[in-house]
């Protein structure tokens, strides 16, 4: 493909990441409005988030292993159509049970798109030149972090209500299919096709039961208590299995544990999970600082992320672009974890009073760091794997990446409530006033509170969330230790330059 044929598929492409990033932080400003009008309850709140994360981290290697097997293309435009059939059910739902169900036919086709995009890229696209069109989706990425809380803000404050937040990505992903038909040519690398059910059922099954318990223990039971113990035991036999399947049993394994004796694929492997850590509860924990500790407004809080998303934007296209035009990655990505692990350890230096110049200069560090290592950690994996293998290695990097994340804002989750609640009794308790349980332990309206109260609630969110990116600091120098361990291979200048496996046979246009 020239160079103009690739930029014309790549529209289509980065519309439809566009339309999967966007639905999940276009609804979080609206979520409070949505469980009131459908008279949900908290469990059905979380739920509500819950459910597209786990069939988005679930479903991913097997969106990856198909795209081994099948048409990318098809692959791509059957994971936008899952996507909107769930938007549209999920705009029109009478109920928080048909929400949540419309939730998990979104995340099926979100795990779809953001696997087999960087597979469809890779496979359009050599890997030398693979880095300036990855800086693209770093760009797109972080345009939908920032514009989509803004977006669903003011959407949600029109006529449209609530369900607009679920219509307005239907026009974007019908262009992106459309434009996918008329741009994407790809060759389809004809395999028999054995496709691995019972592998895929137990990754699921483990991984989803896995997640069900980091995002649930602490809220709807005790992390130390007869459910927990169920559903990790579960969910850990579930696995184990998985793994021997995978390992002995599955001839066309859905993650072919073969990948990880080559050290490029399990240490980027093991990178990207720290990195998720960082990435995830930056954008989860931050937005929570400035409007609890800082008193700002959902939308004020979104625009302060700008400064995360410049950095963001800004290195994932420079480095994308430096690194197709001196072939290195190496340097890139022990710079980018060097600034992850400065931007977590500074940020875990703020609090309620801190400037917020210099709050949005530490987060404009981190954002640098993550936009130039999340996608190119991907690269690394892409440029050694044979081409037979290209869907299930770049979904695995892009699996653990969120797995690790959910992990990782979960576990800090659960760091941080008891830290706030110490925080405001001990706060209350100084000011004479008897702290309740309800008090202590809960999210505060600070608009209503007296000033005393509200600077104690204040002081509690800022200090404990600080805490937090402290907590996240080991994490970044973990990732930072398996990057420099990486053993540096020229980028390959073919797209197929690895041999094909024996599987192979044929080559037909789509």
């Amino acid at each position: 493909m020239t160079h103009r044929q690739i930029l014309e598929a790549l529209s289509g492409l980065l519309l439809a990441m566009f339309v999967a990033m966007i639905s999940s932080t276009v609804v979080t400003n609206a979520l409070p409005r949505i469980v009131t009008d459908l008279e949900g309850s908290q469990t059905g709140y979380t739920w509500v988030v819950v459910a597209t994360l786990l069939a988005m981290t679930a479903t991913t290697p097997v969106w990856g292993k198909l795209a081994d097997l099948f048409s990318k293309k098809l692959l791509v435009q059957l994971a936008l159509s899952i996507y909107l059939a769930g938007s549209l059910v999920a705009a029109l739902a009478p109920n928080m049970e048909v929400l949540i169900g419309a939730r998990v036919l979104q995340g099926l086709g979100v795990g779809g798109l953001m696997a087999l995009v960087q597979i469809v890229i890779a496979s359009m696209v050599s890997p030398r030149d693979l880095g300036k069109y990855s800086g693209y989706m770093g760009a797109v990425f972080a345009a939908a972090t920032v514009t989509g809380p803004l977006i669903g803000g003011l959407v949600a404050d029109s006529p449209l209500g609530w369900r607009g937040c679920f219509f307005i990505g239907l026009p974007f992903g019908i262009v992106a299919f459309i434009l996918l038909q008329k741009t994407l040519h790809l060759p389809v690398i004809k395999r028999e096709a054995r496709i691995d059910y019972l592998g895929s059922a137990l990754i699921i099954g483990g991984v989803s039961l896995l997640l069900v318990w980091v995002s649930l223990a602490g809220k709807q039971f005790d992390w130390v208590s007869a459910t927990s113990a169920l559903v990790l035991g579960g969910a850990l036999l579930l696995l184990a299995a998985a793994t021997y399947v995978e390992a002995r049993v599955a001839a066309e394994p859905v993650v072919p544990l073969r990948l990880f004796r080559d050290r490029t694929i399990t240490l980027a492997t093991l990178a990207s999970v720290f990195v998720g850590v960082s990435m995830f509860a930056s954008t989860v924990y931050l937005s929570q600082y400035f409007q609890l500790a800082r008193g700002m407004s959902p939308t004020e809080a979104g625009l302060m992320s700008i400064a995360m998303v410049g950095g963001l934007l800004v290195s994932s296209i420079v480095s994308g672009r430096m690194i197709s035009n001196s072939g290195k990655w190496k340097i890139w990505l022990i710079v980018s974890m060097i600034l992850v692990l400065a931007g977590c350890v500074l940020l875990g230096t703020i609090d309620e009073r801190t400037n917020l110049v210099l709050v949005g200069v530490y987060m404009a560090v981190l954002g640098t760091g993550v936009g130039a290592s999340m996608q190119n950690l991907v690269l690394p994996v892409q440029n050694v794997a044979a081409p037979a293998d290209l869907g299930a290695a770049s979904s695995v990097v892009a699996f653990f990446r969120s797995l690790g994340g959910t992990i990782g804002v979960s576990a800090l989750g659960a760091v941080l409530s008891p830290q706030v609640t110490a925080k405001v009794t001990e706060g209350l308790t100084a000011l004479g006033v008897a702290p309740t349980g309800g008090q202590s332990a809960g999210i505060p309206d600070l608009a209503t509170l007296p000033a005393p109260i509200r600077a104690v609630f204040e002081h509690a969110f800022g200090a404990s969330i600080a805490e937090l990116f402290l907590v996240s600091a080991p994490f970044a120098a973990l990732g930072l230790l398996c990057v420099v361990f990486i053993k540096e291979i020229p980028l390959r200048t073919a797209v197929h330059a690895v041999p094909e496996t024996p599987a192979a046979v044929k080559v037909a246009s789509s």
